[in-house]
């Protein structure tokens, strides 16, 4: 089996994780609705990732938040989410970028969706590559180029 030089796996993963950008975009509008509530998992040591070094120090790697009843002040962006919640009766605001998520579930219907968190070079694969200086050479082979004409009804 060839290996996989496009990262198709991490491609799926980032397009998965916008069904929670998504689904925090339909609770910051409408909010909650029905039974639903939603657990999120995530790395904090990920980049990106902003809580205080309280929660640091209790959740050195990974920590799970749910949303259901108490937050406050939701805010959703393209890269991540922020959030206020209440540990102890200590709020605190978390920022949290979709890169860093683990896990996304919502057990009022049973949906969940594991990830893998990107490893700074499988991250550096998904980039675009930078624009060459100067026209690259095309490489020369026996394929002809053939003109759609020749496919159209006369």
């Amino acid at each position: 089996m060839a290996e996989d030089l496009m990262h198709y796996d991490l491609m799926a993963q980032e397009a998965l994780r916008g069904v929670i950008k998504r689904a925090l975009d339909v609770v910051l509008k409408k909010g909650l609705p029905g039974e639903h509530h939603l657990y999120i998992s995530f790395r904090t040591d990920a980049p990106g990732v902003n809580i205080s070094e309280k929660l640091r120090k209790q959740y050195p790697e990974e920590m799970t938040i749910v949303l259901q009843h108490q937050f406050w002040n939701l805010d959703v962006r393209e890269d991540g989410f922020s959030v206020d919640l209440t540990f102890n009766k200590i709020p605190e605001t978390l920022v949290v970028p979709y890169s860093a998520v683990q896990g996304f579930f919502d057990p009022s219907v049973q949906f969940g969706l594991q990830f893998e968190v990107k490893k700074p070079e499988a991250a550096e694969a998904l980039k675009p590559a930078p624009k060459a200086e100067e026209t690259p050479t095309l490489p020369t082979s026996d394929a002809a180029v053939v003109s759609l004409d020749a496919f159209r009804k006369k």
